[in-house]
């Protein structure tokens, strides 16, 4: 059987503004192009803007304008390709329709402007990262020794976020900023992050993250970077699969699925190179689930979250 796919993260558009002549229908350097979204039957996919930390702090803003205007002239002109503006616009996407979200991975480039925030929005950004690794003005970030949680300016911004149902997403912020978030996000998400107990990599979950994740009805994207699944960075898909057994055991079963960071990544996991792979990965989960909670893994349980 194949599946709709709802798939939290991938950096297509990151590729195509580092080289503008990559070619989004088709180009066999990007993971996620469309020819590839279309073999994988992703129904909804999520585009980060993300701005490489090197980038000076005068200049990011703009690098943010210039990923949206290539989500625009590049991912949007696609035939079957239609921009999610509002979460009630999923539930309209009809047979073959492919829904393309843009989510900001991380918030340096707003500096201490909220306003910035605010024009993101109106140009379609519907999930926020507060951080990537390293600190900005929000909280710190997963490789910050300090670990500090969320400053006021961060309260503010995800009161922002809360005001205008945006998502949060934990997926880089420190744990201290976790635990701020969960205290204060109406809508957490970690959009693509695994579980610490199975690889010890500091960008996963550890369990208490994952508990609460659930109680507050968030969603959990399951990573495809092998160094996110294994400590050795070898990975299948059998371990993609002891990923989703650790977060039932949790209590997940309902609240997690996938954010695959295609084109983020430089390494892969066995036959799970591209988008036109998620129907492979279906198939392989078929022979450890009923299909019914694969269909959930796929795209029930994300749907059900952007409804709720």
């Amino acid at each position: 059987m194949r599946y709709p796919v709802v798939d939290c993260h991938c950096d297509a558009l990151l590729k195509l503004w580092e080289q503008p002549y990559r070619n989004f229908r088709n180009s066999e350097e990007i993971d996620s192009n469309y020819e590839r979204l279309v073999e994988g039957h992703v129904k909804l996919q999520f585009f980060a803007i993300f701005v490489e930390p090197w980038i000076k702090q005068e200049q990011k803003f703009q690098v943010v304008i210039e990923q949206i205007d290539h989500f625009y002239k590049s991912v949007l002109v696609q035939p079957k390709i239609r921009h999610i503006k509002n979460w009630e616009d999923i539930n309209s996407l009809q047979e073959g329709e492919i829904g393309a979200v843009l989510a900001l991975e991380g918030v340096d480039a707003i500096g201490d402007d909220i306003t910035k925030l605010s024009l993101l929005r109106h140009l379609g950004v519907l999930s926020v990262g507060l951080t990537w690794n390293q600190a900005n003005l929000v909280a710190d970030g997963v490789d910050e020794d300090r670990g500090a949680g969320l400053t006021n300016f961060g309260r503010e911004v995800v009161q922002f976020l809360n005001e205008h149902k945006l998502l949060t997403d934990v997926s880089h912020i420190s744990v201290n900023g976790f635990w701020d978030v969960m205290e204060l996000a109406h809508k957490p998400l970690a959009s693509h992050s695994n579980a610490k107990a199975l690889c010890s990599h500091q960008r996963n979950l550890n369990d208490d993250q994952i508990r609460a994740l659930v109680k507050k009805e968030g969603f959990i994207g399951l990573v495809f970077h092998p160094l996110f699944l294994m400590n050795d960075g070898k990975a299948t898909i059998e371990h993609i699969v002891d990923h989703i057994d650790h977060f039932c055991a949790l209590g997940a079963r309902n609240y997690i699925g996938f954010g695959s960071d295609f084109d983020g990544i430089s390494s892969y996991v066995e036959h799970l190179r591209h988008s036109g792979h998620f129907v492979y990965l279906g198939e392989q989960l078929e022979k450890h689930y009923s299909s019914s909670f694969v269909k959930q893994l796929m795209y029930e349980n994300a749907f059900a979250f952007f409804n709720r």
